[in-house]
């Protein structure tokens, strides 16, 4: 797939009400979602260019009944744990956080996106390390329900 083919498919998904998109053409496969909210174009951009171009990221494990949920990747880019390399990380394992409240950063072609927390929670295990390129859908945190 080239880049024009995928920045081709980004528009066209960006124009549409589609959720979510999945395309399979020889061995690449590029894989959009929405998740009920608006995914900023260039992070949208980085994430079917990362999934293409570079294939040292850190791959999602096959999905697996777990005993504590898992906040995932919601797009393929660099986990930041903090905003600023000399500010404390957003959350550690054992912080009790709010739904909506930013636990992480994920940088993706000079772009920064928050990850937010799900519901109320608390963070159990902090699964990426900072600077790890993250692939789509990877576990970032594993937290319980508060």
């Amino acid at each position: 797939m080239t880049n024009s083919e995928i920045f081709e498919l980004l528009d066209r998904f960006e124009r549409s009400s589609v959720l979510t998109m999945k395309v399979c053409i020889g061995g690449d496969t590029l894989e959009l979602s929405r998740a009920g909210t608006a995914v900023a174009p260039a992070a949208a951009a980085s994430a079917a260019l990362a999934a293409v171009a570079a294939p040292a990221f850190v791959a999602a494990p096959a999905p697996a009944a777990e005993e504590h949920l898992v906040i995932r990747a919601p797009l393929v880019g660099t986990f930041y744990a903090a905003a600023a390399p000399d500010q404390p990380s957003l959350v550690k394992a054992g912080d009790q956080v709010h739904k909506g409240q930013t636990v992480c950063l994920i940088e993706a072609m000079k772009m920064m996106s928050e990850v937010t927390a799900p519901c109320n929670c608390v963070i159990e295990e902090v699964l990426a390390k900072n600077g790890e390129l993250l692939a789509f859908d990877a576990p970032v945190f594993r937290y319980r329900e508060a």
